[in-house]
């Protein structure tokens, strides 16, 4: 076998590697695009016996496969979206108690503690809620918390 050969063999070799390792590995499109450009690779040192020329289509495959492949997988993980008990959104639905006062209004914030944890909250109907109160998390927005009082019969279950 010549050199053009046994390189084309290795990228053969290389894009298996890399499609079994994105069968394995959780997410979503990590190695596929690195199996394509060896694909390719290997193809084009088969046909042309250029070893150089097989390195550049690695490169340029790889890079055209991620970009092409990056909108399903921005696609496929916005359907997902950050499920419910899931990191912070594990609290929803929670009861937790006031340990500084929501003043009235939209955006206004107080603390609430919910178990041993301490977060920054707001109240969904804009009311005033005094030190003590009982709320219910309704929602988690990057590091506040979004309650609603427990003592409301318009939001008891």
């Amino acid at each position: 076998m010549d050199d053009a050969q046994v390189w084309a063999t290795v990228w053969l070799g290389i894009a298996a590697v890399f499609g079994v390792g994105e069968l394995l590995m959780a997410g979503s499109f990590f190695l596929i695009p690195f199996a394509v450009g060896a694909l390719a690779a290997a193809l084009i040192t088969f046909i042309t016996s250029q070893i150089w020329l097989g390195l550049i289509v690695f490169l340029f495959g790889s890079f055209g496969a991620f970009l092409a492949m990056r909108p399903l997988a921005d696609r496929m993980d916005d359907a997902i979206g950050n499920p419910l008990g899931v990191g912070a959104n594990r609290l929803i639905g929670d009861i937790g108690s006031l340990t500084e006062a929501i003043p009235a209004g939209h955006g206004q914030t107080g603390v609430v503690t919910v178990g041993a944890e301490v977060w920054n909250a707001e109240c969904n109907t804009g009311a005033a809620l005094p030190v003590g109160s009982e709320v219910r998390i309704v929602e988690v927005r990057g590091t506040r918390i979004i309650v609603e009082p427990v003592n409301n019969p318009i939001f008891e279950n």
